[in-house]
């Protein structure tokens, strides 16, 4: 498909330099959101199961700077015949996998937990459209947790997929766990915006990190090695990273002792696995020269933080009270603030850590999606 868009490209910028009054090279569109630019089919070992046809796909989005950027995805179809409308469509928003090449979920056999629960969703007749996130196994840098870019990237998926699946429907929402549950939360503030032609109805978030900019700002060489679980740790430094990323004008270097900067440089290419035993004997207060303070609040909190206005289709959140990564009482912030901006929602904890809510609310997630895709639902005005 690009070849064939460079020799179009090639033949109209040849065209514009002879025709008197033509606009510029420059001037011509760039590559759009959700266009496909390869398709190939997935190997059987990475199939869920109940898949009738899964393939790996290569896509245009939206990334840092709003400049074009090449991302990556599954699609995963249901066996059997679609509905007469299609079939409804979930994007799925992954978790933490590290922000190297190698971590990207379509490149991977996928864990027993997400393959579970993705399987569950894949046999109620749900299509399950799966992106990679800009700069995991594509070109850049991952920007970790900058929500606009993890958002974009969750939507065009979803163009992206009815252009190599025809079954699919127009008729879709978000599910996501952690990372993927902050993914979630603003493709829902975002969504009937940026892609007005898809019929987005609503959002389900996982551990969604949120309020985070103020409880890492208080972070430096003071920090007691207690203080923080192993998962935060390894959480602090993909923000290290991802800030770095999305935020290149931002200082961090003067933050950083030569450790912290190495670490750093590690948590842009290695994956979970991986970046856990790099983190092994060393303290988190080892990584820093100074406290991290208002200044790098400020800068991370731009790209970070929740959105607490502005949603115009219900979300839910799902939260482990057993969560050592995702700190209950931070989603209990981000609820009360949605309540009191009276943002739809629905809240609910339950008897888990980090990874197990994902299972433990998978019987209420289920209602409330099932209903979010009801005819009702389907005409049922905006709510912002």
């Amino acid at each position: 498909m690009r070849g064939v868009r460079a020799r179009v490209a090639a033949v109209l910028v040849a065209l514009l330099t002879v025709l008197p009054g033509a606009p510029a090279a420059s001037a011509l569109p760039a590559e759009q959101p959700g266009e496909v630019e390869s398709v190939t089919p997935l190997p059987p070992e990475q199939w869920l199961p109940g898949t009738g046809e899964a393939n790996r796909v290569s896509y245009w989005s939206t990334g840092l700077g709003d400049r074009p950027a090449l991302v990556s995805g599954a699609v995963y179809l249901p066996q059997g015949a679609p509905p007469a409308a299609g079939w409804p469509v979930l994007s799925w928003a992954h978790g933490t996998t590290g922000l190297g090449d190698a971590c990207a979920p379509s490149a991977t056999v996928g864990s027993p937990r997400d393959t579970e629960f993705l399987a569950a969703w894949l046999a109620k007749g749900y299509a399950i459209v799966a992106t990679d996130y800009a700069g995991l196994g594509t070109p850049g840098v991952h920007p970790y947790l900058d929500g606009k870019v993890e958002a974009y990237g969750v939507i065009d998926m979803v163009r992206a997929a009815r252009t190599v699946a025809p079954a699919l429907s127009a008729h879709w929402a978000s599910i996501g766990q952690s990372q993927g549950g902050h993914a979630a939360l603003f493709t829902a503030n975002l969504a009937t915006e940026y892609a007005p032609e898809l019929d987005f109805r609503g959002a389900v978030g996982h551990g969604v990190p949120s309020n985070l900019a103020g409880l890492v700002s208080v972070l430096g060489p003071s920090v007691p090695p207690s203080l923080l679980s192993p998962g935060m740790t390894m959480l602090v430094s993909y923000i290290l990273a991802g800030l770095h990323a999305a935020r290149p004008d931002f200082d961090l270097a003067s933050y950083l002792t030569p450790l912290g900067t190495q670490v750093v440089a590690d948590a842009e290419v290695l994956c979970n696995t991986d970046m856990a035993e790099r983190l092994e004997g060393i303290g988190l207060g080892e990584l820093f020269t100074r406290q991290l303070g208002t200044e790098f609040k400020q800068a991370w909190g731009e790209i970070f933080d929740v959105p607490t206005t502005g949603y115009d289709r219900p979300v839910f959140i799902a939260q482990g009270t057993e969560d050592k990564t995702v700190y209950p009482f931070l989603t209990q912030r981000l609820v009360d603030d949605l309540a009191a901006n009276q943002q739809p929602h629905t809240y609910r904890s339950y008897p888990a850590d980090h990874s197990g809510t994902l299972a433990a609310a998978l019987p209420d997630t289920t209602q409330f999606v099932r209903e979010l895709f009801t005819p009702a639902a389907q005409h049922s005005p905006p709510l912002r």
